[in-house]
């Protein structure tokens, strides 16, 4: 793995005028720009540049065979990077902008460059729901790509707090606006010939896929060594503390994280506490799952437990994030 980018302390910009501006120039410049999005804060840089895609690697410490998501305008500057078949057109013309990224075939035109796209012969595209991420790509008038601003497989951010936490010193700037709505990554499906395939729950639950193509999608399966789209490696989205799952019985000096009215056996030996949700709301909880890990890492406790959390809706992305982070590492 490269060395991390040498730079001076990152600077917070606001999401002003100004801000974007620097903000621009910096990427054009083959910066690294951490930015905000509708699910979480993405470290963005020129996806046409192989020199400024590997400093999004080096400063994540990120294994290059992991493929970066382009964020792109609008359909029709996605249209130039990737082919569309019938069903990624429905699913981009009712999701897009949003959280949803569609994995399909590289088009010819398309200028994500081969690092990327992790040597793969697909591309990785999203159109963040985000003024400010909407307002810096029209700027750069570029594809930026933007993995997770976090040292790679850690509690991605949801604020700009979270990226200088991770990352302070390794980017060049972080573009402030505010906390992050959805609070978990996209959906990710694959349009790759064949049936649409749901590589990674996130911000549209598969109902809403489901709607849309007339059947749920298919499910990823194994991705094996080399994963064919972002976010798919076991452990990920983990805290420096073990994550324990499904727990109704706390052990002395854990951390809990609970969801609604259920309150595990021996809750009061907790050495920190977090509710997702205490009315058990799904949208609620997704916004917090991030934030509140982090909290619950700073504790200092060995163990976070985490009570059951329901798999509907976006349940599914929740849950399929706290394995990740419960995951062997």
């Amino acid at each position: 793995m490269d060395a991390p980018p040498s730079t001076a302390p990152t600077l917070r910009l606001a999401a002003d005028v100004n801000g974007l501006a620097r903000a621009a120039a910096l990427i054009g410049a083959g910066r690294l720009v951490a930015l905000p999005t509708e699910t979480v804060y993405g470290l963005g840089a020129d996806a046409t540049d192989p020199e400024a895609v590997a400093a999004i690697y080096a400063a994540k410490g990120r294994p290059r065979f992991n493929p970066l998501i382009a964020h792109v305008t609008g359909l029709e500057a996605a249209l130039a990077q990737g082919v569309f078949d019938a069903a990624a057109l429905r699913l981009a013309e009712r999701f897009w902008p949003g959280p949803l990224t569609l994995v399909l075939p590289a088009a010819p035109t398309g200028t994500v460059c081969d690092l990327a796209r992790a040597g793969l012969d697909s591309v990785a595209l999203r159109v963040p729901a985000h003024a400010v991420a909407l307002g810096l790509l029209d700027r750069i008038g570029r594809p930026v790509a933007a993995p997770s601003a976090n040292r790679s497989g850690r509690v991605s951010p949801t604020s700009a707090d979270h990226v200088l936490a991770d990352l302070d010193g390794r980017i060049d700037a972080v573009l402030d606006g505010g906390e992050c709505p959805v609070g978990v990554e996209s959906s990710v499906v694959a349009c790759l010939g064949g049936p649409p395939r749901l590589l990674r729950p996130g911000g549209v639950t598969r109902a809403a896929l489901a709607e849309v193509l007339g059947s749920d999608p298919e499910d990823a399966g194994d991705p094996g060594s080399r994963p064919a789209g972002p976010g798919l490696l076991a452990s990920h989205y983990a805290p420096r503390a073990g994550v324990r799952l499904e727990a109704e019985r706390i052990e002395p000096g854990e951390a809990v994280l609970t969801f609604g009215t259920f309150r595990p056996d021996g809750l009061e030996r907790a050495a920190a506490v977090e509710s997702l949700s205490e009315r058990g709301d799904p949208a609620e909880a997704a916004a917090r799952l991030f934030g509140a890990l982090r909290r619950l890492d700073a504790s200092g406790a060995l163990t976070i437990a985490v009570v059951p959390v329901p798999e509907a809706g976006l349940g599914e992305a929740i849950n399929d994030r706290l394995r990740r982070a419960a995951a062997p590492r």
